[in-house]
């Protein structure tokens, strides 16, 4: 039972006891652990959609310089190429892939499949937030020919 407390005036009143205010402490201090756990995640977060959205920038330019070179030119030979840039201020490992398509039958379909992945290099964040990105693009010789994709 809370003890009354005479006031002045004549009115009595009750208060909080000690008890009562360390357990509304302790829900407090409870909830706002949660709250700040959450509010790290999500900073963690921001910083991860971030270098993607840089990866896609950098895949992006890439994939951009191999439309502008000719069908024939050697940067569009097949094979995988690595490769390190550097774009604000941060690293990205490149991974150019470049395939040849080809029909049923075994003839070539004058079609290259260009596959570039990108992929934050370093830093201090998580490795979960350097997920690496990747584009894929079809590309094709001026030439008459079969192109059709199966």
């Amino acid at each position: 039972m809370k003890p009354k407390v005479q006031m002045k005036n004549g009115k009595s009143e009750r208060g909080f006891t000690l008890i009562e205010t360390s357990i509304a402490m302790v829900v407090m201090m409870v909830a706002g652990l949660a709250v700040s756990s959450l509010f790290v995640f999500s900073m963690q977060n921001n910083v991860g959609g971030n270098e993607r959205a840089l990866a896609m920038a950098v895949a992006q330019q890439q994939m951009e310089q191999l439309r502008s070179v000719s069908f024939e030119d050697a940067t569009m030979a097949v094979g995988t190429t690595n490769a390190t840039v550097r774009s604000a201020d941060r690293n990205y490992t490149v991974v150019k892939t470049i395939t040849a398509e080809t029909n049923a039958n075994g003839s070539s379909k004058q079609l290259r499949r260009i596959s570039i992945t990108v992929t934050p290099a370093g830093g201090a964040h998580a490795t979960w937030t350097r997920t690496p990105v990747t584009v894929v693009s079809l590309r094709s010789t001026l030439s008459p020919g079969n192109f059709a994709v199966q």
